[in-house]
Formats: C-alpha cells, structure tokens, sequence
C-alpha cells in the first residue's frame, strides 16, 4: 500500500456543543486533499482521540471513506494501550472501508520491547488492513527500539512507521534494516527534509493543514534533485512549523485554521483554547506565509 508522501493528521472539527462537526469535517478533508495531501489519518492524536468515543471515531471513519470516495486513502487511528480494544476497533475501521491503521505504541502501562513487539503481533495478526506502527516516546513514555521495528516489519501487513523520537540515526537504522517496500515517515514535521534525505518516505504532518502547498513543493523538489531549493523552503516554512507546536497540539492548528478561513471550531477539555497572547503570535506568523513560497 502506497500512502504517498505528504500525510496529514487531520483534526477533528467540532460544532459550538463540542459535537463532531461533519459539514465541517467535510469541508476540512476537501481542503486538505485539493493542498496537497496524499493521504489522511483520522482519530489521532492530531483528531483529539484521548476524548473521542470508540463509537464516535467509527462514525468518523465512516463518513471520512464516504468524501474520500477512493480518491485518497484513509488511515484510521486504532491504536492504543489495551490490546484487545485496538484489535475490536481496528475491525470496525475495516468494516468501515478504511484503507490502513495507525497503531500507536502503548502508552501508560509501559510494556517492554518484547510486549510491544507482540502488542502489535497480535493486532496484525487480527487484520488483513496495512499497519503504521507510531513511535513517539514523547508522548506514550515508551520508545520503540529499531530493533523492535525492524522485527516487526517483517509480519507482512506493517508496511510503515510513523517515527517521532526525532532520533535521526535510529530512523536511518531502521530504513537500513528493513524491506525496501517498508516506509519510515517523519513524525516531526521540521524533520521531513532531513529523513527524505536519509531515505525517508515522507512526513505524517500536522502544519500540512496550513503549508500544505509548500510542504508539496518542497518534497517535489527534493524529489528532483533541487536541493538548495527544497532547504530553502524548508528553511523558510519552520517559523509556521513552531508556531503550531507552541503550544499542546491541536489547540494551534485548530486556532490557525479558523484564522485562515477554514472553520474546524475548538477544542475538547482537557486540551484548551489559546490564550489572546499566543493567538497573537500565531497572527503575526500566518501573516508571513505568503513570502515563504519560492
């Protein structure tokens, strides 16, 4: 399975009621498909999952595979700390259509490298979908060694990585290590040039909901060997890049979107909105965007 490139972490729009909004997500997933993206990721972290019901994300995947209409695929955000709820809702999401998984390490409860190794084993083993193993320590208190992953990649539906440990030498560990049809995406957007230059597939972005264009042409050029060009613009896009990490994602994104025009509403507790001063900051860097373009 060929995800593409360029792979947005879609957020979750929500209505004034803290509601799934799916005129607006409708409207969300044209944008972001018509700016670049190859493929979607619904119900990530990005998506705000922690506060979505298992029931909500269903209906999520649902809708997400109707607008899709097979014109790009659709990765369903599955994973979690509980082995058999992922494998329950991992067969919803293929009941739903979608295209691929999104497992994230297990979080929480800390398992060893062999728990992990057989975490993701026995989910595999319970779908016929391609897999996106997601490593980001950061956030799950657990990282995925490369031996780990390179072990893994051999069960033949984990067919990707998601790697957010920012840990360029393990990534290019990994790329070294497994079958040549096995992708490593960047989980650091300010990492993507970087990882495409050590034989990274692409990026799972979240600035894509607001660079995507230039992310697009920046990759176009790393593709065709106009290097001084893509680091240019890659240079050029990382003040947008940590401007949406500012503060805890998606509260920037979801801001920085609504200012741009493409209404996604606000967040669900205990993710909060951002303050006036950092709503401010994020102005004055979207008021930049337009210079960045070469």
């Amino acid at each position: 399975m060929n995800f593409g490139q360029l792979i947005t972490a879609m957020v979750t729009p929500f209505d004034e009621q803290g509601e799934i909004d799916f005129p607006a997500a409708r409207n969300l997933i044209n944008h972001l498909i018509e700016n670049g993206s190859d493929a979607l990721v619904v119900a990530g972290t990005t998506g705000e999952s922690p506060t979505l019901t298992n029931e909500e994300k269903v209906n999520l995947f649902e809708f997400t595979v109707q607008v899709a209409g097979g014109r790009f695929p659709v990765i369903a955000g599955t994973g979690s700390n509980n082995t058999r709820e992922s494998i329950q809702l991992t067969q919803q999401a293929e009941a739903a259509g979608v295209d691929g998984i999104m497992l994230v390490t297990p979080y929480y409860n800390k398992p060893s490298q062999e728990g992990m190794y057989q975490h993701f084993k026995t989910i595999a083993q319970a779908s016929s979908l391609p897999i996106m193993l997601y490593n980001i320590p950061g956030r799950s208190s657990v990282n995925m060694s490369p031996d780990t992953i390179i072990r893994l990649a051999d069960i033949p539906n984990i067919v990707a990585v998601k790697e957010a440990s920012g840990d360029l030498d393990a990534m290019a560990d990994i790329i070294e290590h497994t079958p040549a049809d096995f992708a490593l995406y960047s989980g650091d957007d300010g990492l993507t040039l970087p990882v495409l230059s050590i034989g990274g597939a692409g990026v799972v972005s979240v600035s894509a909901h607001i660079i995507g264009p230039e992310m697009k042409t920046m990759m176009s050029h790393f593709n065709s060997g106009r290097i001084r060009e893509a680091s240019t613009l890659h240079r050029r896009m990382l003040p947008i890049m940590k401007e949406l990490f500012a503060a805890p994602n998606p509260s920037p994104v979801k801001a920085a979107l609504n200012l741009e025009g493409v209404a996604v509403g606000g967040v669900r507790l205990p993710m909060l909105p951002l303050t006036d001063v950092q709503l401010s900051s994020l102005n004055r860097v979207l008021h930049g965007q337009d210079t960045i373009l070469i």
